[in-house]
């Protein structure tokens, strides 16, 4: 049987966290919530929903993240694969089984959610958002010969690759660091479509200027820098 581990890093999500809980399919072992300095209710309804909640009082997605993996590293058992997804419900958690199916039958390393344009609800993504990601893929397959078309939050990898890339970046770089490090690596890798819809709550990224402009920045950075590394 293959374990699988989910890691849900959340800021004030108390609204959507316990629906995302309750939608991942019961093929997961865990479910870890890492609350991420939250203020409301968040920890509260995680752990009604059923889930294990951890704190990371250091503001960052990558913080959150890097917390879920020490938690996991200090368990006398460990997964097959790890599974990452946002707290806001702007993910379909019930399309985890479709987001590991390529690593189970197929042996593949690493799978990315990818939100085309067709399974996206309207607003869903910003502006911004889609001209960055189109911007960071389409340098990730100059420099790389790469052909990820996104960097969506929900994706998966085999526990053991992902301890071999040495994950870092403590913030907005997260998804993007990920991606550089197992082409750095040739890890096998694929994209699978997953729909994707209106987050509950505001974006604490895409939904201010400030935010949009130091993860463009912090993606932008570990793409040259990996470039230059070639």
């Amino acid at each position: 049987m293959t374990l699988i581990k989910v890691i849900i890093p959340a800021y004030n999500e108390a609204d959507s966290i316990g629906l995302v809980i309750k939608a991942i399919p019961e093929v997961v072992d865990e479910i870890i919530v890492v609350s991420n300095n939250s203020t409301d209710n968040t920890e509260v309804n995680a752990k009604k929903a059923g889930a294990t909640v951890l704190s990371e009082p250091k503001k960052g997605y990558g913080y959150a993240c890097l917390k879920g993996m020490q938690h996991i590293a200090n368990q006398p058992t460990k997964p097959d694969i790890v599974v990452f997804l946002d707290g806001d419900y702007s993910d379909y958690p019930e399309e985890l089984t479709k987001i590991v199916a390529p690593i189970i039958d197929n042996n593949i390393d690493f799978v990315v959610g990818a939100r085309v344009k067709n399974l996206r609800e309207s607003g869903s993504m910003t502006t911004p958002q889609i001209f960055g990601n189109w911007l960071a893929t389409s340098l990730m397959a100059l420099f790389f010969n790469s052909t990820f078309t996104d960097l969506g939050p929900f994706r998966a990898m085999k526990y053991p690759k992902l301890l071999a890339l040495n994950m870092e970046d403590k913030t907005y770089g997260w998804t993007v660091e990920m991606q550089l490090k197992a082409l750095k690596r040739e890890f096998s890798y694929t994209e699978v479509p997953v729909n994707y819809r209106n987050r509950i709550g505001v974006s604490k990224v895409s939904g201010t200027i400030k935010g949009a402009i130091f993860a463009g920045a912090k993606i932008l950075g570990w793409i040259f820098k990996y470039s230059l590394k070639k």
